[in-house]
């Protein structure tokens, strides 16, 4: 074999060589792409569950949740507070979910989950109120995406749907 055969040979095998590489580095890519996206969705629905998980442990919590929700005028000013604070934390729950769909990071089905719940409770009375009241604590992307939402002909959330389920 002369030089210029093996010097041909190893100029395929390194080409091979080369062209599994750059297959192997995009299998490698696309799985740390789904790792990824599978970790932003569960720290989605954590960071909504950690929002309201209390409502459910705490009794008292959750009836200011359910009022609220329906109607501010019948809480105290101090529950009011706190209703506000748990919608801040409620609304930025969904901003970030709203975030990582934009970036790609959240499938679509999962996402559309995500929408129909935020629509229905952004139409809430007490939610809406909030949101007329702070809407600058969220980025601009979101306010334009929640203002733009068409509210459900009939909306529901905790604060309305027991009962709703006998008719």
């Amino acid at each position: 074999m002369s030089w210029e055969a093996i010097n041909a040979v190893s100029q395929v095998v390194s080409s091979i060589a080369v062209v599994l590489s750059v297959l192997y580095l995009g299998i490698q890519v696309h799985r740390s792409t789904r790792v990824a996206k599978l970790a932003t969705q569960d720290a989605a629905a954590t960071a909504l569950r950690d929002v309201t998980k209390p409502f459910m442990e705490n009794a008292e919590l959750e009836r200011i949740w359910r009022v609220g929700l329906q109607d501010l005028s019948a809480l105290s000013a101090q529950d009011q507070a706190r209703f506000f604070h748990a919608t801040y934390q409620f609304l930025k729950a969904f901003e970030t979910i709203h975030f990582h769909y934009v970036y790609g990071l959240m499938d679509r089905e999962l996402w559309e989950g995500w929408r129909g719940l935020l629509l229905h409770y952004i139409a809430a009375p007490g939610i809406a109120h909030y949101w007329k009241l702070r809407p600058e604590v969220f980025s601009t992307r979101f306010r334009k995406f929640v203002n733009a939402l068409q509210p459900p002909t009939e909306h529901y959330t905790v604060g309305n749907l027991v009962g709703e389920e006998r008719k």
